[in-house]
């Protein structure tokens, strides 16, 4: 058995210790393979520049991981460099100083060192290291490298087709996940509206409301989702689910339409929305629409028949119309009073000229409104032919209490799609009326302290029946 002395070992451990010299790694030994391939462009028109290089690397760094320290340190190397060095027979080296990297890049000392390993070992730049360890070069009267020792960009230079395709590609993706996510919304949107549509017709049960739970589940996940394969099984998920609700919507209204129309002379929905049979408006004072002589402008014999006098007509084509009589009174209209419909929709309440508004200030209050929500005054007129002045002014201000995110194209478009279905019939206001009050319960359990009277208040409704005055 060989032994060894002890001087020996002395030597053995001294040949096996830090020389001072940076360590190689496979990375690194990968990297300097590339920068032994650079061969440099021909010069002409046609050359690669500098620029175009540092384009190519800073499209694709997103795609490939590259931090922003990276990039930043990258970016700052290429400002030292010049397009002959690019060129057949020349190197791009570049030798900022240590001092000046730390400087420029407000780095450390540790930092730096590790910063320009990471390079390396990235496949971005080489060292190459002077006899002394120092960093410094030299150029002729035109600019050309003589000597020079530091960082080695020529690694940029071989991988730019595949810094090039890289970028292409993220595009694509970034492109084709922008259109993903558009569909989402849309999706999204569509089965809002359709749960809207159903909750209207009172149509909801637990079918629908699983459904809508689903929905959000779904729309929440995917906002989380970078992978395109994912975030297209998410799409494809939501948008049958909207389908699916499309579907159980049409034919849930279908079946429903059906005993309507085999019972419309019953009057199922009451007298308000009662078929016309007569071209003539009916009136309870017979005295109104009725011409009668004074007892002093009787004819006496031989005079001459007196002139009729002329008839005044409404202000407005829809007033009184709706198949009742417009309310002068604060009585309720499908079971809410004025004063509760300003508490529920409070953008009413800069409009009314009194605290204690009777309906005909709620009806001009909401002609005013109208104009806040993109109502133009044709349809604010179908409004009141279809359902009654009074309900039109409930009407508006529920689409004036909700809030902006809540519809899909404008307030406005939502009042017209509310009128389309009061002329089918098809409006249902008290359940919505019932909606928004738990709403608004919901957001205010306690009732603030009120400021009138005790009798005031217990007749506003907040409490319950209101107490006779």
């Amino acid at each position: 058995m060989r032994t060894e002395s002890a001087s020996e070992a002395h030597r053995i451990d001294a040949a096996r210790g830090p020389s001072g010299l940076r360590r190689l790694s496979l990375a690194m030994l990968a990297t300097g393979k590339m920068a032994e391939d650079f061969k440099g462009t021909a010069a002409g028109e046609g050359a690669t520049r500098p620029g175009q290089v540092l384009a190519a690397f800073k499209g694709a760094a997103p795609y490939l991981g590259f931090s922003p320290r990276v990039i930043h340190a990258i970016d700052w190397l290429f400002s030292f460099t010049r397009p002959q060095d690019w060129t057949e027979g020349s190197r791009p080296i570049v030798w900022p100083s240590a001092e000046l990297q730390r400087g420029a890049l407000g780095l450390g000392a540790t930092q730096v060192k590790t910063l320009n390993r990471q390079m390396v070992e990235l496949g971005l730049v080489t060292m190459k290291d002077s006899p002394n360890g120092k960093r410094y070069g030299r150029r002729d009267k035109q600019g050309r490298l003589i000597e020079a020792y530091g960082f080695d960009l020529s690694p940029l230079f071989t991988r730019m087709a595949e810094f090039q395709a890289v970028a292409a590609q993220g595009r694509a993706l970034r492109e084709r996940m922008r259109h993903l996510r558009r569909r989402i919304t849309i999706a999204r949107n569509g089965l809002l509206q359709i749960l809207e549509t159903a909750a209207e017709q009172g149509l909801c049960d637990a079918a629908w409301c699983m459904l809508e739970g689903e929905a959000r589940t779904i729309a929440r996940s995917l906002r989380s989702v970078e992978r395109v394969e994912e975030m297209e099984i998410g799409v494809a998920s939501l948008e049958r689910r909207q389908r699916d609700a499309r579907e159980r919507l049409e034919n849930q209204i279908a079946a429903a339409a059906v005993p309507v129309a085999e019972a419309v002379d019953s009057d199922p929905k009451g007298p308000e929305n009662r078929p016309h049979q007569y071209n003539y408006k009916t009136s309870i004072n017979p005295e109104q629409d009725t011409v009668m002589a004074h007892e002093e402008s009787k004819p006496g014999p031989g005079s001459a028949t007196p002139e009729l006098p002329t008839p005044i007509w409404p202000q407005e084509p829809w007033k009184g119309q709706g198949g009742r009589e417009e309310r002068t009174d604060s009585s309720t209209v499908l079971r809410i009073k004025p004063d509760e419909i300003v508490r529920l929709a409070p953008r009413l309440r800069p409009y009314l000229p009194t605290s204690s508004p009777a309906w005909p200030d709620i009806v001009a209050a909401a002609d005013w409104l109208r104009h806040d929500l993109g109502v133009s005054k044709p349809l604010w007129g179908d409004a009141c032919l279809a359902m009654g002045r009074e309900k039109a002014a409930i009407a508006l201000a529920i689409v004036s209490a909700k809030p902006e995110g809540h519809f899909t194209a404008s307030p406005g478009s939502y009042f017209h799609g509310m009128v389309k279905r009061a002329e089918a019939g098809n409006l249902n206001l008290a359940r919505t009326l019932w909606g928004l009050r738990e709403n608004r319960h919901r957001e205010a359990p306690v009732p603030p302290r009120p400021s009138r009277g005790r009798r005031e208040f217990l007749n506003s409704g907040i409490l319950g029946p209101s107490v006779p005055s």
